[in-house]
C-alpha cells in the first residue's frame, strides 16, 4: 500500500518528535543541563534589572531632583571682578529680586536668601551653633518644604515683623525631645525671643548639601535684618511658573541683575536642569556599564551552551548513526541538536525573566519605595535568549549533522 502521508505533515511529526526527544534528553540529564541554564538565568535576570534601571532610573532620579525645589532658579554673586579700582562688595539685594520680579514674566515665586550663624542658648543653659536664615514665607513653595509639625511663617508675620521660627526635626529632638514638644519653645537670637511655630523638612534628603542643614533656623527675612548692617543678600531664590520656562528665565534674571551692577561683578545665576542633565549622563553610563556586564554574562553562558552540546554530539555519536540509518536527514540531526540548545536557553530565560521581574516587585514589600516593571525588558530577554541558544547551538548541530553514519554506526 503506497504512502499517503504529505511531505508538510512528515514534517510536522518529525518536529514534534525531535522536540518531544530534546525534552527526553533534558530530563534524563538534568543536573548537566540545569548548571548550563544557570548562567542563562543570572544573564536574563540581570538583564531584565538593567532595562528596568534604564527605563525607569533616569525618571525616578528626575523626579527626586525636581523635589528639591519646584522649577527652582537661584542667583549668588560670586566677586567683584579683577579691577583693583573696585573691589568693594557688589552682592545682590532685595531691589535686584523686585526688579528681576517686575522685569521677567513667569516667575511665580520669589525669595531672597540671607544666612547668618548664631550662638544660642538652649534648654539647661547650654550652647548651640545655629545656622539662622532669613527667608520670605514664598521659600515654603520655592523648596518644597514638607510641615511636619505646627506652621510655616506667613505674610502677616512677615509684615509685623513677628520674631518666629522652623526648624528641622533632627534638631527638634534633639533640643526638645521631639518635634511636637519643640513648638512654643523660645530661642533667644543676640537677646531677641524667637518663638519656634513649626519643624519643616526638605522633601527628599539632600544629605546636607543644599543650603539647609540640621541645625537650620529659618526666621522672616523682615526681621533678620535686625542684625544685618547693609541691606544685601547671599542669594534670590526664584521660582518658574512652568519647567518649561525655567531654562529663558534664568538667562533674563541673570541679564536683569549684570544691567544693575558692575560691569565686571561676576553673578552665578543657576537652576536644577544643569543636575538633572548630569544625573541623566550618569544613569547612562551606569545603565551601559551594567548592561555590557549582562552581556558578557550571556556571552559566558552562551559558550557554556555550545560546550555542553559539543560533548552531547561527542557522546551521541553512535546514537546519531542509527539515527541517520534509519532515515534521518541531516536537516533533522541539524534541529534535533539545535532544539536543545534552544530548550536550555529558553528555559534558563524564562527562569531569569521571573527572578528578574520579581526583584524590583520585591522592593514594594521591604521598603516605602516602588519600582516601576517594565513590560519592554521581559520581551528584550526572551528574544536575546533565544538568540544565544540559537548562536550557540549552531555549531554543535551542523557538527553532529555532518557525521559520517557509517563511522558514527563504529564508534565506540
Amino acid at each position: 500500500m503506497a504512502n499517503t502521508t504529505s511531505q508538510p505533515e512528515r514534517a510536522n511529526l518529525a518536529f514534534g518528535e525531535i522536540f518531544i526527544f530534546a525534552y527526553e534528553t533534558f530530563m534524563s540529564n538534568k543536573v548537566r543541563f540545569a548548571l548550563t541554564a544557570l548562567g542563562m538565568v543570572i544573564g536574563t535576570a540581570s538583564l531584565i534589572l538593567v532595562t528596568t534601571i534604564g527605563l525607569t532610573g533616569k525618571q525616578y532620579l528626575l523626579n527626586q531632583i525636581q523635589s528639591i525645589g519646584s522649577n527652582w532658579i537661584y542667583a549668588e554673586y560670586e566677586s567683584g571682578g579683577g579691577r583693583i579700582s573696585n573691589t568693594g562688595s557688589d552682592a545682590l539685594t532685595i531691589q535686584d529680586m523686585e526688579a528681576v520680579q517686575h522685569q521677567v514674566d513667569g516667575i511665580a515665586y520669589a525669595s531672597p536668601v540671607l544666612p547668618l550663624n548664631e550662638r544660642v542658648a538652649v534648654g539647661g543653659g547650654k550652647e548651640r551653633d545655629l545656622q539662622i536664615m532669613g527667608v520670605y514665607p514664598e521659600y515654603e513653595q520655592i523648596r518644597n518644604l514638607v510641615i511636619l509639625s505646627g506652621r510655616f511663617f506667613d505674610n502677616q508675620d512677615s509684615q509685623a515683623h513677628n520674631k518666629v521660627g522652623v526648624i528641622g526635626p533632627k534638631l527638634a529632638i534633639q533640643l526638645y525631645g521631639s518635634e511636637e514638644a519643640s513648638l512654643g519653645k523660645t530661642v533667644k537670637l543676640s537677646g531677641l525671643p524667637f518663638t519656634i511655630i513649626g519643624v519643616f523638612r526638605e522633601r527628599v534628603d539632600t544629605l546636607e548639601q543644599s543650603e539647609v542643614t540640621e541645625n537650620t533656623m529659618l526666621i522672616p527675612y523682615t526681621v533678620i535684618r535686625y542684625f544685618q548692617e547693609t541691606p544685601t543678600v547671599k542669594e534670590i531664590f526664584f521660582s518658574a511658573a512652568d519647567a518649561s520656562l525655567v531654562v529663558p528665565i534664568t538667562a533674563q534674571v541673570q541679564r536683569v541683575i549684570r544691567s544693575r551692577h558692575r560691569p565686571e561683578s561676576v553673578y552665578s545665576v543657576r537652576n536644577l536642569t544643569q543636575l538633572v542633565s548630569m544625573a541623566d549622563k550618569v544613569a547612562t553610563a551606569m545603565t551601559l556599564v551594567l548592561l555590557a556586564v549582562s552581556l558578557v554574562v550571556l556571552l559566558v553562558s552562551g559558550i557554556g551552551i555550545m560546550n555542553i552540546m559539543l560533548a552531547t554530539v561527542s557522546a551521541r555519536i553512535r546514537e546519531i548513526g542509527i539515527r541517520k540509518a534509519v532515515g534521518a536527514t541531516n536537516r533533522e540531526i541539524r534541529f534535533q541538536f539545535l532544539s536543545e540548545a534552544i530548550l536550555i536557553s529558553t528555559i534558563g530565560g524564562v527562569l531569569g525573566i521571573v527572578i528578574g521581574l520579581a526583584i524590583p516587585y520585591s522592593v514594594h514589600f521591604f521598603t516605602p519605595y516602588k519600582i516601576p516593571i517594565s513590560g519592554l525588558s521581559a520581551i528584550i530577554a526572551i528574544v536575546v535568549s533565544s538568540l544565544v541558544g540559537i548562536l550557540f547551538g549552531t555549531l554543535p548541530a551542523i557538527r553532529a549533522s555532518q557525521l559520517d553514519p557509517v563511522e558514527s554506526l563504529r564508534y565506540e
